[in-house]
This record gives structure tokens, sequence and C-alpha cells, in this order.
């Protein structure tokens, strides 16, 4: 009898208020008339507080992008690619990349031309995922339909609200935060670029030089500092234009495309070692030397006209040593997704490059406080061609991670960077000399110490070889499971060394070790349930995503835990079932959904979301249930629990009652 009560005890913990279906995203469709033969097709996304919607262009290996697809038809053509609103690009420290979506509103527009005047609907579906600051939603599919109408095209709205008043709402109403922060980012990273390019030795002597010109050319010390100002005023203008055209060229969409494009990523690559084997003294890029003799003729005009094409003889002289920082601050600019990132990056360059020579204008008497110019120039040159070809491979590592090829893996990414990193505190200590070095008897406290820096940051990435996390630069090399041997080297799936994979002698069928905690795993249901019979052990089901944020933060942050990880290795079986796994079903296990009738589950991801949604009644993730053998909840399932305590005393709760229930009788 007590058995029993137990039992219906548990069957309560399977219907718990904890589970809920979540619909956060509502969406509506109408038809605008442009001509007699074209139409916008406008769909609108409302989002519920604290939800955000990922981008159309989202990074491989990143969430699940929105995407639209129309059913092809002989009566109509699309024209063009579906467009979107801006949204607010920001930085996912679990994902490690750049990551466009929206919050509130969205909307969406996909242009047509009508090729027959038949025409009356236009039909398509739409995959979109969405996630909050707990869980992430499975990609969800939503079928579209649009009626056209000559005289007064139709608005369907599945969400009984006006699609025209949501489209006005957007357009008042938008959050710039997140943009603006990496606009931010840009403008101080450009900005400290513009006085690294100060020190290199194609702009350096041109300080004393251009400020003794004004001050001695002008007729008083104001006209000489107003002169001088201009003069500053112009380099910002000149650099500032640039960032405007490459802005003006690319456009928005074009630019949100460049981060995931693997040829774009390339090329960013061969021109970032260029640049980097240019400023190591290989060669010099320079513009044409007819160039700055024409600007030089336009510069003794005098004038604000003169002073002017003194500034764009300055960029074009110098560009051999600033072409290199400007190309690699518009790569970073441009991947961004920002519009007026190259503007901003151009801004802020130019700002660092002008201030001396107004403040030197006002103050001379600090000329005589600069050093001399020198050799150290060079090696200024030197260290920043280091780093942009370090810099360079992240970029081979993108287009790297897009096509899977797992040429860079983590450990290769790390050895090129240690050998970069390793051969400029060499460069530094003196021992390796350059094209453009001059004969070095001693080094200086201060390159010694840079060199030391260096030679640390070296040492630092070394462990990295065999496993290590390297949080300092976290955002660069590939993730940890991207790796050759992602368990760490010297350990094999089994665990290696003398405590093989914690007590599994042998991988079941089915399993294998989830990298780079070495937990055993089942991805298939069916078998992980049987292998938690034969061992005896109860279930942990973890409903998970590929591009679920918060699973990932769970398994870095609370898994990894000393109260934690001996648990899921020792005392539970986990089957983890990804959601939005895009592997299709066989033929034989293709079935009709139960959630949306009249649509079939064709991927391993759908088979796993509709589970979830009808046997637990949640639809977010990540999900966790504690079951029996006999599929029952042992205690509440949980969902993202970032408290190490919280999740500990969960999965103690369940485990302690399994082992005190004999569920075999």
């Amino acid at each position: 009898m007590k058995k029993i009560i137990l039992l219906l005890f548990l069957l309560v913990f399977s219907v718990s208020s904890f589970s809920q279906i979540y619909d956060p995203v509502k969406w509506s469709t109408s038809v605008d008339k442009i001509s007699d033969s074209e139409f916008d097709l406008i769909i609108t996304a409302t989002i519920e507080e604290g939800w955000h919607l990922y981008s159309q262009n989202v990074p491989e290996n990143g969430p699940i992008a929105t995407s639209f697809n129309f059913e092809k038809n002989d009566d109509y053509e699309l024209v063009g690619s579906t467009i979107e609103e801006e949204g607010h690009t920001v930085f996912d420290a679990v994902f490690q990349m750049e990551i466009k979506y929206f919050e509130e509103k969205a909307m969406f527009k996909q242009r047509v031309k009508i090729l027959s005047k038949k025409t009356s609907t236009i039909v398509g579906e739409l995959e979109f995922m969405v996630c909050d600051d707990e869980s992430c939603l499975p990609p969800t599919v939503v079928d579209l339909n649009f009626k056209i109408s000559e005289k007064n095209p139709e608005t369907i709205d599945f969400n009984k609200q006006k699609s025209k008043e949501i489209v006005k709402e957007i357009k008042t109403q938008k959050n710039k935060k997140s943009s603006n922060k990496s606009l931010l980012t840009i403008f101080i990273i450009a900005f400290f670029s513009g006085f690294a390019a100060l020190l290199t030795p194609c702009v350096f002597p041109m300080i004393p030089m251009t400020v003794s010109f004004f001050t001695k050319q002008s007729k008083s010390k104001a006209a000489g500092i107003k002169n001088a100002t201009i003069y500053g005023l112009s380099i910002i203008v000149i650099y500032t234009l640039l960032g405007t055209i490459v802005s003006a060229v690319f456009g928005a969409d074009a630019l949100n495309a460049l981060s995931t494009n693997v040829w774009f990523n390339v090329i960013f690559f061969l021109l970032l070692v260029i640049f980097a084997v240019s400023f190591l003294g290989a060669f010099e890029i320079v513009l044409p030397s007819s160039w700055g003799t024409k600007v030089d003729a336009q510069a003794d005009r005098g004038g604000i006209i003169g002073i002017f094409f003194m500034a764009l003889a300055l960029a074009i002289v110098s560009f051999s040593c600033t072409g290199p920082i400007v190309g690699y601050l518009l790569v970073e600019a441009a991947v961004g997704g920002s519009q007026i990132g190259p503007i901003v990056g151009m801004l802020g360059f130019s700002l660092a490059l002008a201030i001396p020579f107004a403040l030197f204008a006002a103050f001379p008497g600090w000329l005589n406080s600069l050093p001399k110019s020198g050799g150290w120039l060079n090696t200024v040159k030197v260290v920043l061609g280091f780093l942009e070809l370090a810099l360079a491979f992240k970029f081979l590592s993108n287009a790297d991670l897009v096509l899977q090829l797992h040429w860079l893996e983590r450990e290769v990414f790390l050895a090129i960077w240690i050998t970069i990193f390793g051969a400029l505190a060499f460069y530094l200590f003196g021992k390796i000399q350059l094209p453009h070095d001059s004969p070095l008897e001693h080094i200086s406290v201060g390159r010694l110490s840079l060199g030391l820096v260096v030679m640390s940051f070296t040492i630092y990435m070394i462990p990295g070889l065999w496993g290590a996390p390297l949080n300092l630069i976290s955002a660069f090399p590939p993730a940890q499971h991207y790796a050759e041997s992602p368990y760490g080297v010297g350990f094999t799936k089994l665990g290696g060394g003398a405590n093989v994979a914690d007590n599994h002698y042998d991988i079941p069928d089915g399993a294998h070790m989830m990298a780079p905690h070495n937990i055993l795993a089942f991805n298939d249901y069916n078998k992980g349930l049987a292998y938690a019979k034969k061992v005896n052990k109860p279930i942990l089901l973890d409903f998970t995503g590929y591009a679920c944020v918060n699973c990932r933060k769970m398994e870095q942050n609370v898994w990894v835990k000393d109260k934690i990880l001996p648990i899921l290795k020792n005392d539970v079986v986990l089957i983890s079932l990804y959601v939005d796994d895009k592997r299709k079903l066989a033929e034989s296990e293709i079935i009709d959904s139960k959630l949306r009738p009249g649509k079939k589950l064709k991927y391993i991801g759908q088979k796993w979301s509709e589970f979830q949604t009808i046997k637990y009644g949640a639809n977010a993730q990540p999900f966790y249930v504690l079951m029996n053998h006999n599929e029952e909840n042992l205690n509440d399932p949980a969902a993202y629990t970032p408290d190490v305590e919280e999740y500990y005393a969960w999965l103690k709760e369940g485990i302690g009652r399994f082992n005190k229930i004999d569920f075999n009788f």
C-alpha cells in the first residue's frame, strides 16, 4: 500500500505546475501595393517583453536564424531577398560571436512581382527561434498566407492586432542601446589604433615638422593654432569620408552578411596577412607617387583649401604605415554589422591622429619633450605587424568553422598564436632582427618589459593545447569542442589515464562521452532508457539545443562544479535530446505532427521538441527531467538554474527518491 501511495505521489509531480508552453512571438502579415505588378509582402513580429528574436543574418554555429521560404509558383517571382529592420548587434559570450536580434517588434519585407493577373494568394512559411535570459524555444515553423488584391490589399492578422499600427510602432520605437554599445567599442578600438599609428615611422616625424610649419608661417600664435586645428579637422574629414564610402558601397544588409560569408572571411584573412607582412618589412604598400605630386601642388594654393590638401598629402604619404591599420579597422567595423560602423571607426582613428597637431600647435613647448625619431618607430611598426598577423587567423578560423572543415581546430589555432607571440617576444628581446631594424646594442627597459608581458602571454596559452579554457582569449580561438582532442590531450573517449571514463569501462551502444566534461551521454531516448535499467540508475532527461545559449551556460558554469559533475558522471544516466537537430529522420520514422495537423515530423529535432511539449507541457530549453525506469518524474522538472546549490539540491532530491523506491514489483 505504501508503494502505491508513493507512486501516486510521483504521478502528481509529472503534472507539474512548473511546466509551461511559451508563445512569446505573435506574427501578422499584410500586403502593400507598390505598382500594378509589384507588391511588398510584410511579415510583422510582436515579441513579448524579455524575449528576443534572432535575425536572418547570424553566423554559422550560432543560434537558429529567422528564415523565410515562399512556395515556388510561375505566377509570381521574388524581387531580391527578404529585408529586415536594423535590430541590435551584440557580442554573445557563449557563442563567442557578434549576433543580431530583435526585441519588442520586428518587421520583414519581401517584394514580389506578379506575372499573372490570376494570382490572388501567395503562401510560404517562416522558421524562427527566440530566447530570453533563462531559456530558448526550439525552432518554430509558422505558415504564411498573403492575399493579393490590386484595389485593396488584404491584411491577415494572426494575432488580432492591426499590422499597420504595429509597423508604425516599429518605426517610432527602436531600442538602440545594444547597437550603441557595439559602436562605442568600435570607436574606442579605432581611437587607440589612431594613437598607435602616430608612433609609426611615416607619421611621428611629421608632427614637429607640420606644427613648426604652421607656427612659423602664421602671423600670430592664434593664427598658427587656427591653421593647425583646420589641418586636424581636415584629417578627420578625409578618413571619415573613407568610412562613409565603405558604408555606402556595401549597405547595411551586405555588412551584416560579411561576418557569415566564407569568402569574405578568407579575403579578409589574406588582406590582413599582406598588411602584416608589409609591417614586418617585406615590402611597403604605397599609393601611386603621382597622387602625392598632384596633391602637393594643390597644397601650395594656401588658405583652407591648401591646408586640406596638406592633410590629404599626409594621408597619402603615410599610407604605407596607416594603410594596414585603416584596413584592419574597416574590416572589423564592417563585420560588426552596423552600416555606420566604418564611419564611427574612421572618426575615432582620425580623431586620435588629429589631436596631437592641434595640441602641439597650441603648446609648441611640448615638442621638446617628444622622443627623437629612431629605430624605436620601426619597432612599433613591427609589433603592429605581429598583432595583425595573429588577428588575421581569427578570420580564417571563422571560414573553417562555417565550412566545418576542421583544418584550423583549437590546437592548431593556439599553436599558430603561440608561435607568433613567441616570435614577437624574441624580437622584443633583440634575438630576431628584421630588414628595417637599426643595429641594436642593448634594449630599453620599456622594450624588455613589453617582451616579458608578451612572453608571459605566450606561456599562458600553452596549457590550452592540453584543454585549458584560456578565458582571457576565449573570444578568439575555436570552442573547446572544436578540437582534435576535445577531452584534452592524453585523454580518450574512455576518459584516459587510470580512471577510465569514470567507472564507464565500455562505451554502451548509442552513447558518447560529452566533451569537455567527459560525461557519458545518450542522444537516443530508447537506448539511454535501456542502459539506465541495466545499470539501475535514474535518468536525467536534458532537453537542449545546439543553439541554446542558456544550455551552454548551464554546461559551462554549473555542470563543471565539483558538487555537480560527479553526480552527472556516476549517479544518473544522461539523455540529451536536441530540439534543433536538423538531421532528417529515417523514412520509417517520419510521422504526422500531433501539434500541427497536416504537417509531418521530418527532423530529429522536431521529434524531440514535440515529445517535450506533449509529455511535459513545456517547450523551452534547457529543461531537465529526473525520471525512473517507468518514465515517471521523480520530482518537479527544472529549467535554467544558474544557482549551483539549488541545482545540486534538485538532483539530490530526485536521486534520493529513486533510491528509496523499488519499482520492480
